[in-house]
């Protein structure tokens, strides 16, 4: 009578769950890589290193700036918002009125209204503007604020010199050359600017330096046309000779704030390193 071999089922066993279970280690391993991978992957950036923003964050950004912009100007000018409106009503009106002309009111009513919108806001901006100026002007400091404010390529340092009286001078790199900008008294500005140039002379060689005074006297720019005069200068260098000019001016260094004369407050003596502050 032969006997059966008796049938093994553990190794059976064990051989079938050890792959299945492998395999759902290995699948378990891949998919918290994949979740690693899409956690860590980096946001987008701009030319300029940093990350990329929206287009509607972007429009809600300057929606809000505006809106900080009129609050600010129809707290210092209670005719804006009609001013506005006028600028509004008499350039749309104009436009429509030229559409009732050819006999298409209704197809340029979307042209009217969009010309009426840029002329309120022209309205606003000159406001805007000048109502600025009119808070800064005569405050130290007020010319460097404009200077920083305008476009293009202009390398402004500020308070490169000054004095204890807050009179100060600021120097403008560009297309122009080098450009001295005083504010404070005109006689005690005067000697600054002098020695800011001489100083600056043996550095930039032939390249034109103008200085201009601020303020309202004869021979004086006023505040408010300050960045006008400024970018109506000729544009007597490149881009390149302004980059290498750049890089000199950089040895000169920046601010000098300066040092009142005198003993200082509570007959304390000076320190080594105030001595050669001072003799600076």
């Amino acid at each position: 009578m032969a006997r059966s071999k008796p049938t093994d089922s553990a190794p059976a066993g064990n051989a079938g769950r050890g792959p299945a279970a492998g395999r759902g280690r290995s699948s378990g391993a891949g998919a918290t890589a994949v979740g690693k991978g899409k956690a860590a992957k980096p946001a987008k950036t701009g030319k300029d290193g940093e990350p990329k923003v929206g287009r509607l964050k972007k429009v809600g950004n300057q929606v809000r700036l505006l809106k900080q912009a009129y609050s600010l100007t129809s707290k210092n000018d209670p005719k804006l918002p009609w001013l506005m409106l006028i600028a509004f009503v008499v350039v749309a009106g104009v436009v429509e009125l030229l559409a009732i002309l050819f006999g298409a009111p209704f197809l340029f009513l979307p042209i009217a209204i969009v010309f009426g919108v840029l002329a309120a806001m022209i309205v606003f901006g000159r406001r805007a503007q000048g109502s600025a100026y009119r808070q800064v002007e005569g405050q130290p400091g007020a010319a460097a604020w404009v200077l920083e404010g305008m476009r293009g390529d202009w390398r402004v340092s500020a308070g490169v010199a000054g004095t204890a009286q807050l009179d100060s001078v600021h120097r403008v790199l560009g297309r122009p050359g080098v450009i001295l900008v005083a504010e404070g008294s005109p006689a005690r500005v005067r000697g600054l600017l002098a020695q800011e140039k001489k100083r600056i002379a043996r550095v930039v060689g032939d390249t034109p330096i103008y200085d201009i005074t601020v303020g309202d006297e004869e021979g004086q720019v006023p505040l408010r046309r300050l960045s006008t005069h400024v970018m109506k200068l000729p544009r007597n260098l490149s881009a390149g000779e302004v980059n290498t000019l750049g890089r000199r001016l950089a040895a000169l260094g920046g601010a000098r704030p300066p040092v009142p004369g005198g003993p200082l407050p509570g007959g304390r003596q000076m320190t080594v390193s105030q001595r050669q502050v001072r003799r600076r």
